[in-house]
């Protein structure tokens, strides 16, 4: 093995987990999840089957992932916080293999205890606030917070606000990069 698994997690047949990964204390990867390299799995994480995480992902303590999530590269899921995979779920009605499909592009954040809404993608580095309950899809380089969550600004790769000028640019604070806002879409300058 090239992954570290404590001894109370399990992990299911069937699995990919990618080398330098870490699954902490009680947590259960389940049948047919593909890991990446590099990523954190925290205490008491449950990833159903079919679940995709890409490579160095961070998925912090008591999150539940369901089967349909995939998260590409460098995504941070925060502590407590939780995927859906079905809009109408009832407890007498089996609606397996209705699970709706929710993508959180690379480098998204998503805050502790915030709720995904199946069906509605995550963009690359969009911010999801803590406590956030995402009911439409949210833009890449967005800020969202609430309940419901509503889009209160855009931020950077690095994580901090933009604050475009009059031309439609900002630059972040930490980096320095630019950035164009656009007819509502943030892009990165070269």
């Amino acid at each position: 093995m090239d992954y570290f698994t404590h001894e109370t997690a399990i992990i299911d047949d069937g699995c990919k987990i990618g080398k330098g990964t870490k699954i902490w204390h009680f947590s259960h990867i389940m049948p047919d999840c593909v890991l990446g390299e590099n990523c954190n799995v925290g205490q008491n994480v449950v990833v159903s089957p079919g679940v995709i995480l890409g490579s160095n992902v961070k998925v912090q303590n008591n999150v539940s992932l369901y089967t349909g999530v995939i998260c590409e590269d460098d995504v941070f899921l925060g502590p407590s916080m939780v995927f859906t995979n079905v809009t109408n779920p009832r407890s007498a009605i089996v609606r397996r293999g209705q699970y709706e499909k929710t993508v959180v592009g690379k480098g998204a954040s998503i805050g502790a205890n915030a709720t995904i809404v199946c069906g509605h993608d995550i963009g690359a580095y969009a911010f999801i606030g803590a406590g956030a309950v995402v009911t439409k899809t949210v833009p890449p380089y967005a800020l969202v917070v609430g309940n419901p969550a509503k889009q209160i600004g855009w931020i950077s790769e690095y994580g901090h606000r933009l604050e475009f000028d009059a031309d439609g640019f900002a630059v972040c604070s930490e980096s320095s990069e630019m950035y164009e806002l656009k007819e509502r879409v943030v892009s990165k300058r070269s």
